[in-house]
């Protein structure tokens, strides 16, 4: 194996203070909003406004509050718009800003939550004229640095999307702890961003082939590894087991933990496994999986240089998973 691939996964590099205990003060807003050394970022849509393609754009707290003017109106934001994300080494606050979605996502039936295999990119997938940029995208080339902070800003924002209301008595919410949770006025209880853990697995057989599957909502000829969400009362290694059986009908047994990176879309841990097969036979679900296959290095890299095979964005864990396996990095 090549672990050095998944040390350092693209969304897992923070580097910057969380500053946990600086939330409680009610002050700690306002205060870093006055502050000149402040700086904020700019979040909607699953992403970031950046400057090029691997910088995030920083905005001063006054160029901040011009940009929700230009987008909310006169009254610029309200006061859930602001998160604070951390503290710099030399005390200055980092902080995000929300703005509305500028696509909400339609109402449409189905779990509240994207799946695993979803389909769903947000209105700024890629990066824009404007400089708006997808974390899906960009997320690899950020630093460490930005990175860090830009997917937190991401799953703050759309947590509070998502959780407008108490999920005890159905009564609006308002921002608390600098963000970092919600508050019912009517009975008072607290609630704090939502992380669904899900396993994501390279499995292999014992000729040390690969098995990655076509999702039925992705674009023809995108293959990546197997994933699913961890169930109610289920270990990630029973999840393994189950979901790879479930889409694909391969059996596995050994399962062997790689590494983990927070995945915001809207609000996933992905855990990564190495699975070994003992059953290799593949009959696809059809209905998360349109097809799964097995594939040799050389018959990876052959036809992902063809380009009949699409792997994975290399901001996300099944990248290095798969790289991992073929023993360094694939060029697309």
């Amino acid at each position: 194996m090549t672990p050095d691939l998944l040390a350092d996964l693209p969304l897992a590099r923070s580097r910057t203070d969380r500053a946990a205990l600086l939330r409680e003060d009610p002050e700690v807003l306002p205060a870093a909003l006055a502050d000149d050394r402040t700086r904020v970022l700019v979040v909607r849509d699953g992403g970031v406004r950046t400057d090029g393609p691997d910088r995030v754009r920083w905005y001063a707290p006054d160029e901040a509050r011009a940009q929700a003017a230009a987008v909310l109106g006169p009254d610029g934001a309200p006061d859930d718009a602001w998160l604070l994300l951390g503290a710099e080494d030399d005390g200055a606050r980092v902080l995000a800003l929300r703005l509305p979605d500028r696509t909400p996502p339609a109402p449409v039936p189905g779990p509240a939550d994207a799946a695993v295999h979803g389909a769903r990119r947000p209105a700024g997938a890629g990066r824009e004229d404007d400089g708006w940029a997808s974390l899906r995208v960009v997320g690899a080339a950020l630093d460490a640095r930005d990175a860090g902070l830009a997917t937190t800003a991401v799953a703050l924002d759309a947590w509070h999307d998502r959780h407008p209301r108490c999920p005890r008595c159905g009564a609006p919410t308002r921002s608390a702890q600098a963000g970092w949770s919600r508050v019912c006025d009517v009975d008072a209880s607290e609630h704090y961003p939502r992380t669904d853990p899900a396993v994501i697995m390279a499995v292999v057989d014992a000729d040390d082939r690969l098995l990655l599957g076509h999702a039925t909502a992705w674009p023809e000829g995108r293959y990546s590894t197997l994933a699913g969400f961890v169930e109610a009362g289920e270990s990630a290694e029973q999840a393994v087991r189950r979901e790879v059986r479930e889409e694909t009908d391969v059996v596995v047994d050994r399962v062997e933990y790689r590494g983990s990176q927070p995945w915001p879309f809207p609000g996933s841990l992905m855990l990564g496994y190495r699975a070994h097969a003992v059953r290799t036979e593949v009959t696809v679900d059809g209905q998360e999986m349109a097809a799964a296959r097995w594939f040799t290095r050389d018959g990876l890299a052959d036809e992902v240089r063809a380009g009949t095979v699409l792997l994975p964005g290399r901001a996300s864990i099944a990248r290095a998973l798969v790289e991992e396996w073929f023993g360094g990095r694939i060029e697309d």
